[in-house]
């Protein structure tokens, strides 16, 4: 059925501003969730990017809501707390982009040793090093959902072997993807993994001690998952033989004086990896877009989760 008229809610003036002008029988307001609900039915619930308020996905219970609005492609927190009888809805498609090349950023400023050449002496050419760089490296990409395959196109031109791992083996239009069962016998011969895998219970600590003592001397891992699928204890008694570019950490943020943020074999960035000036035209984008879609009386998109 075609709607006549929607409400959507949004939570600050960031993206109201965003949309811009609402289209005739829409009506957007601000409620950024700390408060009652403005109405008893809202179609298009938007929550915020980031950490919701405490409590904030519980004033939803007993709201009539279309639909559920992330910002971001995580949601384990949501399922955690969202009220029965909801449909929430990710931003898939919006964050790939940016990820990926935060990510092929992170491995190039490792693999050439940017942060050892920017931290030398003033004014002085450093002593003759060499980083080992990414021609002709094998790079593994733990898990294989839109963010590796944004990866996996911005290193085509790099000379690397791609080797692609997922929760089980199957064929695609890139190529074969390996089970993540096989991890024992492709870590040895890996010498850079770049992490993308939701946080599940299967994926908690997955980079463990044994994974990480099964990678060779000099191997980096670079990881914009989420800071629990890596053990921080494992990467502090690595990081020396294995280099590390983490985007996301454990906890996060990390406490300040914490041996992570200023050992020589770690660079540590403060979970930005999709972060750039155009991420908010694209989040306003998809909002656009689910409202069309609702108006025309079509389904929504990137549904994920249902209460």
């Amino acid at each position: 059925m075609v709607a006549s008229s929607l409400l959507v809610t949004v939570p600050d003036t960031r993206m109201l501003d965003l949309l811009g002008p609402a289209p005739d029988g829409v009506e957007v307001t601000i409620w950024d969730m700390t408060g009652p609900a403005p109405a008893d039915h809202i179609d298009i619930v938007v929550v915020h990017y980031g950490p919701t308020p405490p409590g904030a996905l519980e004033r939803l219970r007993g709201v009539d809501v279309g639909l559920v609005q992330g910002q971001a492609i995580g949601y384990e927190a949501v399922v955690e707390e969202l009220p029965p009888g909801h449909v929430f809805a990710n931003a898939a498609t919006v964050h790939e982009a940016g990820a990926a090349e935060h990510a092929l950023a992170l491995t190039l400023a490792s693999r050439r040793m940017l942060p050892e050449f920017a931290s030398g002496p003033a004014g002085e050419w450093p002593a003759f090093i060499a980083g080992p760089g990414l021609l002709g490296a094998r790079v593994l990409l733990l898990g294989y959902g839109g963010i590796n395959q944004e990866v996996e196109a911005r290193l085509a031109g790099f000379g690397v072997e791609v080797v692609r791992v997922a929760s089980r083996a199957r064929e695609t239009a890139q190529g074969h993807v390996h089970g993540v069962d096989e991890l024992p016998e492709l870590l040895p011969g890996t010498d850079v993994v770049i992490a993308a895998v939701p946080l599940t219970p299967a994926t908690d600590r997955l980079i463990d001690a044994g994974f990480l003592a099964a990678l060779p001397d000099g191997a980096l891992v670079v990881n914009i998952a989420r800071g629990r699928v890596a053990d921080t204890d494992a990467i502090l008694a690595e990081a020396g033989r294995l280099r590390f570019a983490l985007d996301v950490t454990d906890p996060e943020p990390l406490p300040s004086g914490h041996p992570l943020l200023s050992h020589p074999a770690v660079i540590v960035t403060p979970h930005v990896a999709s972060r750039t000036t155009s991420l908010g035209g694209r989040q306003a984008a998809l909002v656009r877009h689910q409202i069309e879609r609702m108006l025309a009386g079509e389904e929504p998109i990137n549904v994920v989760h249902r209460t």
